[in-house]
């Protein structure tokens, strides 16, 4: 009985992700990323997409060439898709559907950043609309908002039966996980202090948004019995926190180093794939947790005034 116990506890079944499908909006490089190679590594199929399928084909093909001699692991497929419309969003859950029978797990992690500000060095209400108002342009909070907010809603209903499907598929798995859908929100969708999120209040706007998605669009899926949770993150090495660009493993490689107008007081200049990597494994294998929101900021949040 005790081996029993100890078997299913063992951090190797409780993550194994074979039988898993996952998908991952802007899967192919950054956090999401981060989300992709981890899933595979434990098992999982996973769909990455992104805007260019050249890129997303080659950082796949790496990928499963390091798979294909253990069983353990799983294979990653890239589609190409603009997630910010609508059409869009049923196109990509059409095309899936004709590849898998279900899907287990919908990360909607794709995200923009846009509209960044310079904090005004005057205390004067002409110094902030020159600075927060004349330099700000109205594509930025369209894009941004789109793409990080609006974008996650298509998904998550054009996908609701694909995962719905997962509980009555006909596989080992099934009997393991519960369908979920797990947002990117960001620390900043609770931030009060600007710096934190790069000056950029079309980011602020729109991680507050999906933030509030979440716990609410879980408490409406309640009928369906699809759970839908979320990763708040703070400073990760990724293309839009800090200029570089990624390789041919979706890894984003600054080109130099930053100082920032924030404080992270773990110690850490950022965290790291592993860190990002075990939260969602949790997400994945918990069948617990519903409406929440992880914040994963180094204790972020803990130095600047927030909501969270």
């Amino acid at each position: 009985m005790a081996d029993s116990i100890l078997n299913e506890l063992n951090a190797a079944n409780l993550f194994d992700l074979r039988g898993v499908v996952a998908v991952v909006t802007g899967g192919g490089t950054g956090i999401g990323m981060m989300i992709s190679s981890t899933l595979v590594a434990n098992g999982a199929t996973v769909y990455i997409i992104g805007p260019d399928q050249a890129n997303l084909d080659k950082v796949a093909s790496n990928y499963n060439a390091a798979c294909v001699n253990d069983p353990r692991r799983g294979r990653m497929h890239g589609l190409e898709g603009d997630i910010r419309l609508k059409s869009e969003a049923k196109r990509l859950a059409d095309e899936i559907s004709k590849r898998e029978k279900y899907v287990t797990a919908l990360f909607n992690n794709a995200g923009v950043g846009g509209g960044k500000f310079d904090r005004p060095t005057e205390a004067t209400a002409a110094a902030f609309v020159r600075n927060l108002f004349d330099a700000i342009n109205p594509e930025d909070f369209d894009n941004t908002i789109r793409t990080n907010a609006v974008g996650a809603y298509w998904m998550s209903i054009a996908f609701l039966p694909l995962l719905e499907k997962w509980k009555n598929a006909d596989e080992p798995a099934a009997r393991k996980f519960v369908p979920q859908i797990i947002m990117t929100s960001s620390m900043n969708g609770w931030t009060k202090d600007a710096a934190t999120s790069s000056f950029s209040f079309p980011y602020l706007f729109s991680k507050s948004a999906i933030g509030h998605f979440t716990s609410t669009l879980a408490h409406e899926l309640l009928p369906l019995g699809i759970r839908v949770n979320g990763i708040a993150p703070g400073l990760f090495h990724t293309e839009m926190a800090i200029p570089g660009s990624a390789d041919e493993l979706g890894v984003s490689k600054p080109t130099h180093k930053l100082t920032w107008p924030f404080q992270i007081p773990v110690g850490l200049e950022t965290g790291s794939r592993s860190d990002m990597g075990t939260l969602a494994l949790f997400l994945v294998a918990n069948h617990f947790v519903n409406g929440e929101t992880v914040l994963i900021d180094g204790g972020t949040l803990l130095k600047h005034p927030s909501s969270y």
